[in-house]
């Protein structure tokens, strides 16, 4: 089973939200929707008629989504896999899941309490 695949999404917080946005868009041309980010596509690798694309986002400071700094969300082929595969080997899980028209979702806690977002995206 292939576990990570690639990374799905990089998000931050900031305390300026605005400024940081505008920031990035200034000085290195990110784009950005100020609640949904932006998407960086590409083309598999292995497969080069499926296209792909890694979320950036800047987050609100009060942001509830993520308690840290900041969250990586990796793609994975088949979360509920995964998740068995982890579970086994004693990972912390958050029982929490989320089902979207772009995915599933599941988060889990490295060893130093950082949140990583797990996300499946539709076949």
């Amino acid at each position: 089973m292939k576990r990570v695949t690639g990374i799905g999404g990089i998000f931050f917080k900031a305390k300026n939200h605005a400024k940081m946005i505008d920031w990035y868009d200034k000085h290195l041309g990110i784009k950005a929707h100020p609640e949904y980010g932006t998407a960086f596509e590409w083309l598999d690798k292995d497969d080069p008629q499926k296209a792909g694309m890694t979320t950036w986002s800047v987050f609100k400071q009060e942001s509830k989504y993520f308690d840290q700094p900041y969250m990586i969300n990796y793609r994975v082929d088949d979360l509920d896999a995964l998740l068995k595969a982890l579970e086994a080997e004693g990972v912390e899980i958050d029982p929490k899941r989320e089902t979207a028209e772009y995915g599933k979702f599941a988060w889990i806690v490295d060893p130093e309490g950082n949140r990583i977002e797990l996300w499946e995206p539709p076949k």
